[in-house]
């Protein structure tokens, strides 16, 4: 009670909340926004009161498994919160594979960029406007930090809350926010998105580890057409300079299916198709499929002995899937870019910034994590 009176300005809202959670249901003109205005802690906040949120992370694949242990801290400490997300269409699947995300709002800006002259563009553009102003917010958090990403949490209806100028991955992008919060870096992205949220909704920085909340959607035809032990081999990145030299993927490949395991190539793209068949003609039993959509490839890796990668998005999901995952880093530096799992033992990271790992690393890696 003490907590709640000392808010001051908003004492009416905090009453509000009080008597709510002395009476155990709604008091009388008691709503949402009560919570978010008055900075409650988690021990005081009460399931009998709905939070409506929007959460703003567009992109890239690897940002948005980063943001979802947000979800699961939101509901912890207010389990009645509905949530909606926008996303950029390439990786609306994400999302919605968290069961508790109610609304995906995909967005489309790396294609309207392109086409910006065409009707259609425009029509797009208004329906994604309709969308995303057709629920009233009691929290918009922007958790992208670009002036695109501030823009449309503007454009939505509720209080809109980010970084300030000083941590906004784009500094201008902090005018757009009603509230703004410090978000050191030096820490892992997932560590920064937690933090945001913490401070958006009042409570502490949790301690726990992450919960991605994904579940391994079923997919069973799917499974039929891949081999009955199989390890996914994530070749493909955005940079060259994060690629593993495909003579350590072949050696790997081939230690692979001497124990019994078939290495799976999978490719987004024409150029990574052409580079996965070059490196399965000199693996016997190795194989490249079919290209799969983001929904297949979180099947393909929910279902497998164990996936090995380089720096991508993809290898972040199979972390976030509770996969045995190892990661290979040749640019980049794990603490701060490698996989962070609920379970910190179903994941390892090899290399570092200028330290490419070997095969024989990886094998030992296999090792340690269980997989003969």
């Amino acid at each position: 009670k003490a907590t709640l009176c000392r808010q001051g300005s908003i004492r009416e809202a905090a009453l509000r909340v009080m008597m709510t959670a002395e009476k155990g249901s709604p008091a009388r003109g008691a709503r949402s926004s009560d919570l978010i205005n008055c900075s409650v802690t988690a021990h005081i906040l009460c399931e009998n009161l709905c939070v409506r949120l929007l959460i703003i992370k567009t992109s890239s694949l690897g940002d948005v498994i980063h943001n979802l242990p947000v979800i699961s801290d939101i509901l912890a400490r207010v389990p009645g919160a509905v949530i909606d997300w926008v996303v950029e269409e390439g990786f609306a699947d994400i999302p919605r594979l968290h069961p508790r995300v109610k609304r995906v709002i995909p967005v489309a800006m790396r294609r309207w960029r392109k086409t910006l002259w065409q009707p259609t563009t425009w029509r797009e553009i208004g329906k994604f406007k309709r969308q995303l102003q057709g629920e009233r917010y009691d929290l918009v958090l922007d958790a992208q930090g670009l002036v695109k990403s501030a823009a449309m949490a503007r454009l939505a209806k509720g209080p809109v809350y980010g970084a300030d100028s000083t941590t906004a991955r784009e500094r201008l992008a902090a005018y757009f926010y009603h509230h703004k919060f410090p978000v050191p870096w030096g820490r892992h992205a997932v560590i920064r998105n937690r933090h945001l949220a913490a401070q958006a909704l009042g409570y502490d920085l949790p301690k726990t580890r992450p919960d991605y909340g994904l579940r391994v959607p079923a997919d069973p035809g799917l499974l039929q057409s891949l081999p009955a032990r199989y390890a996914v081999c994530l070749h493909a990145t955005s940079r060259d300079s994060k690629r593993w030299p495909d003579a350590e993927w072949i050696e790997l490949g081939r230690m692979l299916t001497a124990s019994g395991m078939i290495p799976i190539f999978p490719w987004g793209t024409e150029e990574e198709n052409i580079r996965a068949r070059a490196l399965v003609a000199q693996i016997p039993g190795a194989v490249v499929p079919p290209r799969l959509s983001l929904r297949q490839l979180a099947v393909a890796l929910g279902n497998a002995a164990v996936i090995i990668g380089v720096d991508t998005g993809l290898l972040h999901l199979a972390a976030a899937l509770g996969c045995l995952t190892i990661g290979l880093y040749t640019d980049s530096a794990p603490e701060f870019y490698g996989p962070t799992p609920a379970d910190p033992g179903r994941a390892i990271s090899l290399g570092g910034e200028g330290a490419k790992p070997r095969s024989d690393d990886v094998a030992h890696a296999l090792v340690r994590l269980g997989v003969r």
